[in-house]
Protein backbone atom coordinates (compact mmCIF):
# COMPACT_ATOMS: atom_id res chain seq x y z
CA UNK A 1 0.00 0.00 0.00
CA UNK A 2 2.85 2.39 0.87
CA UNK A 3 4.75 1.48 -2.21
CA UNK A 4 1.66 2.59 -4.00
CA UNK A 5 1.38 5.89 -2.30
CA UNK A 6 4.40 6.47 -3.27
CA UNK A 7 4.00 6.21 -6.93
CA UNK A 8 1.08 8.18 -7.06
CA UNK A 9 3.02 10.78 -5.30
CA UNK A 10 5.60 10.89 -7.59
CA UNK A 11 3.61 10.16 -10.89
CA UNK A 12 1.05 13.12 -10.49
CA UNK A 13 4.03 16.06 -9.92
CA UNK A 14 5.82 14.61 -13.04
CA UNK A 15 2.52 13.78 -15.20
CA UNK A 16 1.51 17.86 -14.49
CA UNK A 17 4.95 18.62 -15.32
CA UNK A 18 5.10 17.06 -18.53
CA UNK A 19 1.84 18.46 -19.52
CA UNK A 20 2.90 21.94 -18.13
CA UNK A 21 6.04 21.40 -20.50
CA UNK A 22 3.79 20.28 -23.31
CA UNK A 23 1.58 23.69 -23.41
CA UNK A 24 4.02 25.45 -22.88
CA UNK A 25 6.49 24.44 -26.08
CA UNK A 26 3.94 23.74 -28.63
CA UNK A 27 6.07 26.25 -31.24
CA UNK A 28 8.13 23.46 -34.11
CA UNK A 29 11.56 22.66 -33.61
CA UNK A 30 13.75 21.34 -36.80
CA UNK A 31 16.13 18.24 -35.35
CA UNK A 32 18.86 18.43 -37.80
CA UNK A 33 20.33 14.87 -38.09
CA UNK A 34 22.97 16.15 -41.10
CA UNK A 35 26.45 16.91 -38.93
CA UNK A 36 28.09 17.65 -41.92
CA UNK A 37 25.64 20.40 -43.75
CA UNK A 38 23.13 21.80 -40.68
CA UNK A 39 22.37 24.70 -42.85
CA UNK A 40 20.84 22.18 -45.64
CA UNK A 41 20.46 18.99 -44.23
CA UNK A 42 19.67 16.06 -45.60
CA UNK A 43 17.91 14.57 -42.63
CA UNK A 44 16.17 16.47 -40.54
CA UNK A 45 12.43 16.25 -38.51
CA UNK A 46 10.26 19.15 -37.37
CA UNK A 47 7.89 18.28 -34.68
CA UNK A 48 6.60 20.49 -31.74
CA UNK A 49 9.22 20.49 -28.83
CA UNK A 50 6.69 18.45 -26.63
CA UNK A 51 7.19 15.80 -28.97
CA UNK A 52 10.64 15.66 -29.02
CA UNK A 53 10.61 15.45 -25.21
CA UNK A 54 7.66 12.65 -24.89
CA UNK A 55 9.99 10.79 -27.74
CA UNK A 56 12.62 10.99 -25.38
CA UNK A 57 11.13 9.17 -22.46
CA UNK A 58 9.61 6.95 -24.47
CA UNK A 59 12.48 6.01 -25.81
CA UNK A 60 13.71 6.16 -21.90
CA UNK A 61 11.19 3.94 -21.07
CA UNK A 62 11.69 1.91 -23.12
CA UNK A 63 15.89 0.82 -23.26
CA UNK A 64 15.15 0.90 -19.25
CA UNK A 65 12.76 -1.64 -19.59
CA UNK A 66 15.09 -3.89 -22.32
CA UNK A 67 18.33 -3.50 -19.87
CA UNK A 68 16.01 -4.32 -16.85
CA UNK A 69 14.70 -7.29 -18.57
CA UNK A 70 17.95 -8.41 -20.51
CA UNK A 71 19.69 -8.13 -16.78
CA UNK A 72 16.87 -10.32 -14.88
CA UNK A 73 17.52 -13.29 -17.59
CA UNK A 74 20.13 -14.91 -15.16
CA UNK A 75 17.13 -15.58 -12.83
CA UNK A 76 14.29 -16.42 -14.94
CA UNK A 77 16.72 -18.99 -16.46
CA UNK A 78 16.81 -20.22 -13.18
CA UNK A 79 13.08 -20.04 -11.94
CA UNK A 80 12.37 -22.01 -15.48
CA UNK A 81 15.36 -24.25 -14.25
CA UNK A 82 13.51 -25.00 -11.09
CA UNK A 83 10.16 -25.29 -11.95
CA UNK A 84 11.03 -28.13 -14.41
CA UNK A 85 12.70 -29.75 -11.45
CA UNK A 86 9.82 -28.92 -9.07
CA UNK A 87 7.55 -30.35 -11.73
CA UNK A 88 10.07 -34.06 -11.98
CA UNK A 89 9.78 -34.67 -8.38
CA UNK A 90 6.18 -33.70 -8.30
CA UNK A 91 5.53 -36.11 -10.54
CA UNK A 92 7.96 -38.54 -9.18
CA UNK A 93 5.88 -37.83 -5.65
CA UNK A 94 2.76 -38.91 -7.49
CA UNK A 95 3.95 -42.15 -9.00
CA UNK A 96 5.56 -43.46 -5.78
CA UNK A 97 2.07 -42.35 -4.18
CA UNK A 98 -0.16 -44.29 -6.65
CA UNK A 99 2.86 -47.15 -6.43
CA UNK A 100 1.87 -47.22 -2.35
CA UNK A 101 -1.57 -47.17 -2.40
CA UNK A 102 -1.85 -50.14 -5.00
CA UNK A 103 0.73 -51.90 -2.44
CA UNK A 104 -1.46 -51.45 0.31
CA UNK A 105 -4.72 -51.86 -1.73
CA UNK A 106 -3.43 -55.43 -2.40
CA UNK A 107 -2.54 -56.11 0.68
CA UNK A 108 -5.74 -55.28 2.44
CA UNK A 109 -7.53 -57.70 0.07
CA UNK A 110 -5.02 -60.19 0.38
CA UNK A 111 -5.39 -60.25 4.03
CA UNK A 112 -9.92 -60.22 3.85
CA UNK A 113 -9.93 -62.95 1.30
CA UNK A 114 -8.66 -65.56 3.73
CA UNK A 115 -10.69 -64.15 6.34
CA UNK A 116 -13.82 -64.84 4.11
CA UNK A 117 -13.19 -68.10 2.96
CA UNK A 118 -12.63 -69.15 6.80
CA UNK A 119 -15.56 -67.69 7.77
CA UNK A 120 -17.50 -69.65 5.06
Amino acid sequence: MLRRILWLLTAFPAAALLITLAVANRHSVRLVLDPFRPETPVLSVVLPFYGFLFGALLVGVVLGGAATWLSQSRWRRTARIRTGEAKRWQGEADRLTRERDAEVSGRAKALSAPAKRDAA
